[in-house]
């Protein structure tokens, strides 16, 4: 078995080498293991740093962006080089703990396919937590997985789990919601939170709108991905037939009751322009299938023993 430790970094210097230290006595009982930094554009020296201790070990592995990517395309990365059978992503920033690592992958190995931890108790102001729990709250509400800690950078998974994800924007955030949804087995086990020492957050108080929209893709996305015309047919067919009804009725007064066209000429014009929307949401989805059909072989459904 080996371990693939995946480290994204974004101007987090003053904690890499407290962090390698920690790291090499939680991994020293695995014979086999990998750890994989992810620069995501730093500017204050963390790509140096990081260059000197993979120096002196062979088994760090440095990735750079050009520019700030963001987690999610950092990830996203450190998933395509991880040679390990079980992934660990983490912060960079030290408030996760690396002693974690054993406790997430005996949980695992119970038969999980990914374990999140949960920073139950979370060493963070409360400008961060509140808002953590209202998010944690709506996603288990509408995603209908059941972990207390979505956004938790502590985690572990199987290989066959990561090559599934599709990882872009804050998509991040919602990674065991997409797990779940593609009917993997999703646990969570209490993880040591620590305060932050070095540098600033990267927090801002955006990301819950843009965290908002991106819950909307994956909903839309997980159930409609494989069939895009149950949906956009539904409300092409539902509009479709509004607008023969208006049109029925408009030749009803046409030609029951004598009005002239010119009288209802608004609802007629309606009745046509609902028709023509009703055949645009087919166009939708038939080019919607058309896509999806494309896509079917991309996805790995076997399981791994």
């Amino acid at each position: 078995m080996k371990v693939s430790v995946i480290i994204p970094v974004y101007n987090e210097v003053e904690s890499i080498n407290e962090l390698y230290k920690q790291l090499l006595k939680a991994l020293q009982e695995f014979s086999r293991y990998e750890i994989i930094f992810i620069d995501d554009g730093s500017s204050d020296g963390s790509v140096e740093t990081i260059k000197k201790i993979s120096e002196l070990d062979n088994s760090i592995n440095l990735i750079q962006f050009h520019r700030n990517y963001g987690k999610s395309a950092a990830l996203a990365e450190g998933f395509k080089h991880a040679k390990g059978n079980y992934i660990v992503t983490m912060d960079a920033d030290l408030q996760d703990d690396p002693k974690e690592i054993s406790n997430l992958i005996n949980k695992l190995e119970e038969g999980f396919d990914l374990v999140s931890g949960w920073k139950k108790d979370r060493k963070d102001p409360l400008s961060k937590r509140l808002p953590s729990k209202l998010f944690n709250f709506v996603t288990r509400l509408f995603t209908g997985v059941h972990i207390h800690d979505f956004n938790c950078g502590l985690k572990i998974y199987r290989k066959a789990v990561v090559k599934t994800l599709e990882l872009y924007g804050g998509r991040h955030r919602y990674i065991p919601a997409m797990v779940g949804q593609k009917k993997f087995k999703v646990s969570e086990i209490i993880v040591n939170h620590r305060p932050r020492i070095y540098g600033e957050t990267k927090y801002g108080g955006s990301r819950l709108f843009h965290g908002l929209f991106d819950l909307i893709s994956i909903l839309f996305l997980s159930k409609y991905t494989q069939s895009p015309m149950y949906f956009f047919g539904k409300i092409g067919l539902i509009t479709f037939l509004s607008g023969i009804i208006i049109e029925i009725y408009v030749l009803y007064l046409k030609y029951s009751l004598g009005d002239p066209f010119a009288k209802h000429m608004a609802l007629l014009m309606l009745g046509i322009l609902i028709i023509v929307v009703g055949i645009q949401f087919f166009s939708i989805g038939l080019v919607g299938e058309m896509i999806a059909n494309s896509n079917q072989d991309k996805e790995s459904r076997v399981k791994e023993s």
